[in-house]
Order: C-alpha cells, then sequence, then structure tokens
C-alpha cells in the first residue's frame, strides 16, 4: 500500500521510471506538483519563482499536502516572471488503497476548508503521538512541535539530526515506516468525498502517480472518472507509457507531469510546451 506521506519511499525516489521526463527530447516547460514548507518541502514559496527558473521552466504547480498554500493568492499567480499554480494533493481512501489526489487551480470553498482543518488537526495529534513514540525508544528529545503540516519527513530530518544513530532512510525502515514501531496511521479523507470536493473548488481534478500504487489497475479505472492522471514522473516502479496513454486517449484525461520535488530539484519530470497546452487551457490566467 502507498505510504501515508508522498515522498516516504525514499528508493523510489531513487530510482527513475521510465521516460521521467518528457515523450520527447524537448525542454520541460512546466513542472506540475511540488511541495513547500507549508507541508514537507523544503523551500519556502518565496524561493520558488527562482527554483523554477534555474530548471528552466514557465510554470510550477505548488501542490502541498492536505493544504492550500496561504501565499498564493490567487488560482494562478506570477512571480518573478513564474507562473505559478495555485494546487493541492489530498491523500484518499479508495478502499482497496489509499490514493493521491491532485487539485489544480484550487478556490477556497467552506467544504474544503473546513476537510482541511479536520485533516491538519488529525496531522498535529498523528504528529505528536509519532514524536512520543520516537521519543520515549530512542531517549532523545527531536526538538520538534506538533504542528499543521507535520509528516513523517519532518520526523525522519529530525531523527538524523539528533544523536541517534538513523539516518533518514533508516527511521523509515526501522522506526516509523508503515510497519516500524512508531507509526501511526492518519484519518484520511473518503475518495468520494475528496473528488467532490475538487470538483467544486478546482479547474480539474487527477490522480497521481498510478504505477506507484499496489493495485494498478485498480487505480488507473479511478483515474477514468476524473479529469487527468500523472503521465510523467521520476520515481517508483517503471511506468507503463503505453498503457496510460491509452486511458488517456479512450477516457479524454489531460496527460500531467512533475517531480513530485520536495527539495530545490524541480524539473526532474514534467511537460513539454506541447504536452502542457492543453492543460494550460484548463488553467485560468495568472492575477
Amino acid at each position: 500500500m502507498a505510504a501515508d506521506d508522498c515522498d516516504l519511499d525514499i528508493d523510489d525516489h531513487d530510482s527513475e521510471a521510465d521516460e521521467p521526463g518528457s515523450a520527447d527530447d524537448s525542454p520541460l516547460v512546466a513542472d506540475l506538483h511540488t511541495h513547500t514548507t507549508l507541508s514537507d518541502g523544503t523551500l519556502t514559496i518565496d524561493e520558488v519563482p527562482a527554483a523554477a527558473r534555474e530548471a528552466g521552466l514557465d510554470w510550477v504547480a505548488i501542490t502541498d499536502h492536505d493544504r492550500i498554500h496561504p501565499g498564493i493568492d490567487a488560482p494562478v499567480v506570477e512571480r518573478d516572471g513564474v507562473r505559478i499554480v495555485r494546487g493541492i494533493e489530498l491523500r484518499v481512501d479508495a478502499g482497496f488503497e489509499r490514493l493521491d489526489l491532485l487539485g489544480y487551480a484550487v478556490e477556497h470553498t467552506e467544504s474544503l476548508d473546513a476537510e482541511i482543518d479536520r485533516l491538519q488537526t488529525d496531522r498535529r495529534e498523528r504528529g505528536a503521538e509519532i514524536l512520543r513514540r520516537v521519543e520515549e525508544r530512542l531517549g532523545v528529545d527531536l526538538d520538534l512541535e506538533p504542528r499543521p503540516g507535520l509528516g513523517r519527513p519532518h520526523v525522519a530530518r529530525a531523527i538524523e539530526a539528533s544523536p541517534a544513530p538513523y539516518d533518514y532512510a533508516d527511521a523509515f525502515e526501522e522506526l516509523i515506516g508503515d510497519d516500524g514501531p512508531c507509526y501511526v496511521a492518519r484519518d484520511v479523507t473518503d475518495l468520494d468525498r475528496g473528488v467532490d470536493l475538487f470538483r467544486e473548488s478546482c479547474a480539474f481534478v487527477g490522480l497521481a502517480h498510478p504505477f506507484r500504487y499496489d493495485d494498478v489497475d485498480a487505480a488507473l479505472e479511478i483515474a477514468r472518472d476524473l479529469d487527468a492522471i500523472e503521465r510523467f514522473y521520476p520515481y517508483g516502479r517503471p511506468v507503463d507509457a503505453d498503457r496510460i496513454d491509452r486511458v488517456v486517449a479512450s477516457d479524454d484525461l489531460l496527460a500531467t507531469g512533475g517531480s513530485d520535488a520536495h527539495e530545490r530539484r524541480f524539473g526532474a519530470a514534467g511537460l513539454t510546451r506541447a504536452a502542457f497546452e492543453p492543460v494550460r487551457e484548463r488553467l485560468p490566467d495568472p492575477r
């Protein structure tokens, strides 16, 4: 089953999927899956434009976990020559597995904001319990406060920085991974509820990294009822690109792509100018 936080599978992010960037050798212009310090990334929103320019990108979507970035004041904005899409990544329970939805050009709605508040309360409480278990087991003070947006990557970084003999990968493997002694599950949104919330608030909704799930067949069937599917991403098991393309064609989906960057490595995957054109048509103009 996919992990509770999107960047937990360390080996996944160190390996490359087939065709990680684009379908041809053209330069990428859009990275539609990135994270900031609002969730479990390391860049602030003010650092995003420079990182995007370094990667040669014109467009970046900020898709923090379960949160809408307050530093982006419209569904699409232009900052220092870079167009930034206000997005969100939401973990949902599909019954057979937990999946990740990506919503783009998101607007605040009362229903979505209420669900985000609920999820952040759960993250804070869950984070406090994980910290308690880790500190009690290791006999260390991780100097980390429970807060909205807290995820296991934050805890793993704190463990690595502590006197405990664990690096980031070891922390997941031996302590806070899904089968670890300090693991605590999250209470996530139901699939149908998540899709309804996104359809009400977003320009379009897609399925993230379809070949990262245990049950790829079922995940692809879910994608058929959405607006988009992530076609390009740089980690996990090899991607059957032709299979995704057949789903895109048969169900008239948008093909998106992104690096899932949590650090300053934007543009590891994304869309060329030609591939981005149909996506751009669904996005509002920058404000």
